[in-house]
């Protein structure tokens, strides 16, 4: 559009491209061709909810941006689960992606699945809401207060919006994160966190000890698209030059 770097958003789990919705006018205002796809089997895309959906599959998506809509240059941002799909797809994208960006996001190492990261207790809650509640194979919607939202109209709204997930995308290993770990970039934590306090504390400590990564704190719950998003925008505008270029 602009000769800017174009930002390419993947939302977390059980959300979809919809919930950039209030952050892209921020950034296209500041002249920046925006992307938001929604993976397989989510969002409007909920048509092709299946068990044999896994983290690959939503990978796949995310190259198949890149590739298709021919980008370069790019500021990747994941958001929460979007992470592992991110750190996952980075092994193909690193040299089309000027900055990364992780927004509240996991950052799985090689071979761990995100329900590795989050814990034994979480990863037993949600292995029995999928026995119990999501058929033996997807992970049932949760009301959107579980992500921190407090304003009754964010949570009505995100209520609408929210579709079961593949409970194989959270079980499945990355094969390779290394490409994302060796990157430089920005973290960008929520003050209303539902990441594990070990994964927040271990991001800390990296990005404090390296001047090739950036860590910023935004007030707002995990959902901060929604309940906060000219903040983040703001944050998201700053990242787009890699700390290492600062």
């Amino acid at each position: 559009m602009s000769g800017k770097p174009p930002f390419v958003l993947v939302h977390g789990g059980r959300h979809g491209g919809w919930a950039w919705r209030r952050v892209t006018p921020y950034l296209r205002q500041a002249g920046h061709d925006v992307h938001t796809p929604t993976l397989t089997g989510l969002g409007e895309r909920a048509h092709l909810l299946s068990p044999a959906i896994g983290l690959d599959t939503h990978i796949a998506d995310l190259v198949g941006v890149f590739d298709y809509e021919d980008l370069e240059d790019a500021v990747l941002v994941a958001h929460s689960y979007g992470g592992a799909v991110v750190c996952g797809a980075m092994e193909q994208l690193a040299d089309r992606v000027r900055s990364l960006v992780l927004v509240d996001a996991h950052m799985p190492k090689s071979g761990q699945s995100v329900l590795d990261l989050v814990g034994p207790e979480r990863a037993a809650a949600m292995r029995q809401r999928v026995k119990e509640h999501g058929d033996g194979w997807f992970v049932p919607v949760s009301d959107a207060s579980w992500w921190g939202l407090t304003d009754p109209d964010d949570i009505a709204w995100v209520n609408t919006k929210i579709t079961p997930q593949p409970a194989k995308t959270y079980e499945d290993a990355v094969p390779s994160t290394e490409r994302a770990r060796a990157s430089s970039y920005t973290f960008i934590e929520c003050s209303r966190s539902r990441l594990p306090a070990e994964e927040l504390a271990w991001q800390r400590a990296r990005c404090e000890n390296s001047p090739t990564l950036r860590h910023r704190v935004v007030e707002g719950s995990h959902d901060v698209m929604v309940d906060s998003p000219e903040a983040l925008a703001k944050l998201l505008l700053e990242a787009q030059d890699p700390p290492a270029a600062g």
